[in-house]
């Protein structure tokens, strides 16, 4: 079974495992629709649509019902069937933001809690034998409730793994075994079980959850095997892919079972695995073997479609379409009346010769709904041979018909990943020198520069080095380099070192600075990084310039709100006190932004604001905070996004979102300045920083005079 678009809206189309014999099934309110999934009795399906409802399916008599929703718009639900096709166990977001197991009968067709909502509970698996639930659960969810917020940050959940005995006469799998007890063999009773009812017995159900003896870890999916065996599938820190465990119940222990692994499904009957792994790679197993890495993998070098480009570029510009109506966080479309645009752009689609010819197109439906994170890309396009070329991370010049070292670029020694060819032990080359061959291959000025580099990106290079442009070879000095693939990361290291000195320099050590690439993990760390180290400072100069955006940096917020409550006396220095908090910088801050900070780097700025944290100077930002939301995919791997999601503010009016936040303190930046290496926005930072400071600096107190706690005067 799967979803087709070939009525011109999405339904269930139904065939044998051949593709004859097909049948299609029409869904009422046809959207987007995913994780399709058999029931064992090869009669029912359960799938979610777009707005997060769980539908079942008859695909008999065609007949089909909505089960629930799971309360909120991200993908989060997980569900899977009985062995006898009776019941349906899913997970939703409950008003916490935590998962509840919920169970459906489809006799019955009511729902009915299995926890409690006091703990995060997701991942819901029956074993093959219909006698237990198998779930996930954490009670260190916590702050991962805020998954877009940037404090669910560094903040690692452990899943344990429960079960939940199903029937009120069902002894108790876990409990203590005498020595001289026999230990049955659960797989000769599995065809048996998979055709016996599953019993329910809601009275006492919670009494009957029980914590199996893993070790808690970062466990993520969960796969029922054979009866009595269940696959754990854990994200390990620092490791590529998962790791999967296999648990039996009779052996009361995990065993690691598969490592890096991407996914992985088993069939209903337990026995066989499919795994799939990065690059594309896939393999079917036995599930109840001990596997290596290379088993069962499936050679799919020769496999071939033919595709119809044109069709596809018609069925991706209705896609389009298609995706702005259901998916777009608000039904109005901004207004835009999308069969207008389809009369409008449709004609045009005939005319497409190339797949970036579609992009234009589907760019185009994002201006004229007029909305940010309106971004197309990827698919089917020809492939382009590019030659890598290495670079230097300096500055160059012509002089006397070569190459000049105008300024050469510094690593960050405390970042591995920020490096400089030019620069560090051993690299005898200076600003002023010359670079005069390349491998042995003379260089002039004649001569692309570039091209002397191509190829070499992390290779061995030697270069000619001199202090003129015409040196012999005797007055040549050859240097070992390993040229970079970018310079990028280095020349914002650079860029940022020289603002903190120009800060520093200009405030006489008072003030701050801290540059924040984007609210995601750069932004995280870098504010870790550059904050913290800075506290002692008496103000800051926070800049969000060319901010990339990601999460909601309620994180970065937080701190720089913190307000000095006390301290706590140091004897080391009674002039230095531990405040409370102390892991803060007190004192008034200045925020820098400008056009080019966009998405969580809007929000970043209104939340600055409206905490009323201090002034905001620069240009008024990009005007785009709303969801990234991209998927389904498009059918060429390419991709449209429609926002899912949009922000207003608490007086319940939708803000940022093509408005952008605008400064306090208006200043543009300045070509004039920027050529003799000055920054006007920086500039005026600072000065309003220091202004600021002469009302608003905090001093701290020293220790005050011993206490004299003792009111009894001492008896001789």
């Amino acid at each position: 079974a799967w979803f087709s678009d070939a009525s011109g809206e999405y339904a269930l189309r139904v065939t044998d495992q051949y593709g004859r014999d097909g049948r299609t099934i029409e869904i009422d309110n046809p959207t987007y629709f995913a994780a399709l999934d058999w029931a064992p009795d090869s009669r029912h399906v359960a799938f979610r649509d777009v707005d997060q409802n769980l539908h079942v399916y008859d695909t008999e008599d065609g007949k089909g019902r909505i089960v629930d929703n799971a309360g909120y718009s991200v993908n989060s639900m997980t569900f899977d069937w009985s062995p006898d096709s009776r019941w349906l166990a899913y997970s939703k977001k409950g008003d916490n933001h935590y998962h509840r197991i919920y169970v459906y009968s489809l006799e019955e067709e009511e729902s009915h809690p299995i926890t409690d909502g006091m703990s995060e509970a997701n991942n819901p698996v029956f074993d093959a034998n219909g006698d237990f639930l198998y779930f996930l659960s954490s009670v260190d969810y916590g702050l991962n409730v805020g998954w877009l917020d940037m404090s669910s940050y560094n903040q690692p959940v452990n899943r344990s793994l429960h079960l939940v005995v199903l029937a009120a006469d069902t002894p108790n799998p876990l409990a203590p075994r005498s020595d001289d007890e026999d230990v049955e063999d659960p797989a000769e009773d599995s065809a048996a079980a998979a055709d016996s009812l599953v019993t329910i017995d809601f009275e006492g159900l919670q009494h009957r959850i029980l914590a199996v003896e893993v070790p808690e870890r970062p466990y993520t999916s969960l796969g029922a095997g054979t009866e009595g065996v269940i696959f754990i599938g854990e994200n390990v820190p620092n490791e590529p892919g998962q790791t999967v465990h296999r648990y039996k119940i009779e052996e009361r222990k995990a065993e690691k079972f598969l490592t890096g692994v991407s996914g992985f499904v088993l069939t209903d009957d337990g026995k066989k695995m499919g795994v799939s792994r990065s690059g594309n790679r896939y393999a079917i197993i036995d599930a109840d073997g001990a596997p290596n890495q290379t088993d069962g993998a499936l050679d799919l070098s020769e496999m071939q479609m033919y595709v119809d480009p044109a069709a596809e570029w018609r069925q991706m510009f209705e896609e389009g379409i298609r995706k702005q109506r259901d998916q777009l966080y608000v039904e109005n479309v901004h207004g835009l009346d999308l069969d207008w645009f389809r009369s409008a752009y449709g004609p045009m689609v005939d005319h497409i010769r190339h797949r970036s010819d579609l992009t234009y197109l589907l760019d185009i439906l994002g201006g004229e709904t007029s909305i940010g994170h309106s971004f197309a890309g990827g698919g089917d396009e020809p492939d382009v041979e590019s030659v890598s070329v290495g670079l230097l991370g300096a500055d160059l010049e012509v002089d006397g018909g070569r190459y000049r070292i105008e300024k050469i670029y510094h690593g960050d020694p405390w970042d591995p990943d920020v490096t400089a060819p030019l620069s560090g032990p051993g690299i005898d080359v200076s600003d002023g020198d010359y670079i005069l061959a390349v491998n042995g291959r003379e260089l002039t000025a004649a001569d692309n520069f570039h091209s002397a580099f191509e190829r070499t990106n992390g290779r061995e290079t030697i270069l000619d080095i001199a202090s003129t442009p015409n040196a012999d070879a005797d007055e040549r000095r050859r240097v070992t380099v390993h040229p970079l693939a970018s310079e990028v990361g280095l020349r914002q290291f650079n860029w940022v070192e020289s603002n903190r000195h120009t800060v520093d320099e200009m405030s006489g050590g008072r003030l701050a600075y801290v540059w924040l690439p984007n609210t995601g993990t750069g932004g995280y760390n870098n504010f870790n990084r550059y904050y913290f180290a800075q506290k002692h400072k008496q103000g800051a100069v926070i800049d969000e310039r060319y901010n990339g955006g990601g999460s909601a940096a309620d994180y970065i917020v937080d701190y720089l709100a913190r307000e000095l409550m006390g301290y706590f006396n140091n004897t080391a220095d009674p002039s230095s006190p531990y405040t409370t908090p102390n892991a803060a910088l007190f004192g008034p801050k200045v925020m820098i932004i400008n056009e080019r900070a966009g998405s969580g780097g809007d929000l970043l700025p209104y939340m600055f604001k409206k905490r009323e944290i201090g002034p905001l100077v620069g240009t008024t930002t990009w005007g785009g905070l709303v969801g990234w939301g991209a998927e389904p995919r498009l059918i060429d791997g390419g991709y449209v996004a429609s926002p899912g999601f949009g922000f207003y503010d608490t007086d319940g009016e939708w803000a940022v979102e093509n408005e952008g936040v605008a400064p306090d303190i208006e200043v543009e930046e300045s070509p004039r300045l920027a050529a003799e290496g000055r920054d006007a926005q920086l500039e005026a930072a600072v000065r309003e920083a220091l202004r600021l400071l002469k009302t608003q600096a905090v001093e701290l107190l020293p220790q005050p005079p011993d206490p004299v706690r003792v009111r009894r005067a001492r008896q001789e």
